[in-house]
């Protein structure tokens, strides 16, 4: 268990301040009730959210909402803005160690393509995706089957006709850890998670159509089949096949 040496004071009913001292820059401000704070306190979330004060050109606050847990530069669900000129950016401020089911898939749609459409578009996108708490999935599958796939990965899925080979070779660890053991996993967690596998899922979970305004490398950009104007499709789904 983590000791907390950070000293936060309650501002109002669920509203948490540490205040600015030392070379912090601006305050940090956490939203969580009595209850979640208890457990934030239990890991170096609110040291991580008082480390984000410190960066160049942060405005206002560095802030933890609810669901805020142990990330490895910011906490997970840690948020901060910065001034366009005098602040930084970082590609991997949570953290690079946990990909958290991030994806960008290429199209071979152009921009204009879909330009006319985007209504008709995110209407058959909101149709066909499952999305949200408890909304499940037209993918079934048994509770043996479940932990097949914890134990098998992705390239189980793909025997299930669930995409080709190709997708998991590309994967890292070829989408399944080795030595991963269904048995470690609690029954009340499989009963969470079996419905939610092949949904998008909810919280911070997203699915958006986007599109390559600017190429700055060409190298890169031409080894990962990116060309300007090309639709592509950045998907967050967690911790699901």
């Amino acid at each position: 268990m983590y000791k907390m040496a950070v000293k936060i004071r309650k501002v109002k009913e669920n509203i948490y301040e540490i205040k600015k001292e030392g070379k912090m820059n601006v305050p940090s401000i956490v939203y969580a009730s009595e209850k979640l704070m208890e457990s934030i306190k239990l890991d170096k979330t609110l040291e991580q959210i008082k480390n984000v004060a410190h960066l160049p050109g942060i405005l206002k606050a560095s802030i933890a909402v609810p669901d805020a847990h142990q990330g490895y530069g910011f906490p997970i669900g840690g948020i901060a803005a910065f001034d366009l000129k005098k602040g930084v950016i970082s590609p991997g401020g949570v953290g690079y160690d946990i990909n958290c089911s991030v994806r960008l898939l290429r199209t071979n749609l152009k921009k204009q393509d879909i330009l006319k459409k985007q209504e008709e578009i995110a209407i058959a996108l909101q149709r066909k995706i499952p999305s949200g708490v408890g909304r499940g999935s037209k993918f079934k599958i048994t509770k043996e089957g479940l932990k097949k796939v914890l134990e098998q990965g992705v390239p189980y899925i793909v025997s299930r006709g669930y995409g080709v080979k190709e997708d998991y070779l590309h994967m890292e660890e070829e989408g399944c850890l080795k030595g991963a053991d269904a048995t470690k996993v609690s029954e009340k967690a499989i009963s969470r998670g079996i419905g939610q596998l092949g949904t998008l899922g909810a919280g911070n979970h997203f699915l958006d159509v986007h599109f390559v305004e600017e190429i700055f490398d060409e190298k890169t950009a031409n080894a990962f089949g990116l060309e300007k104007d090309q639709v592509t499709i950045m998907v967050h789904c967690g911790s699901r096949v």
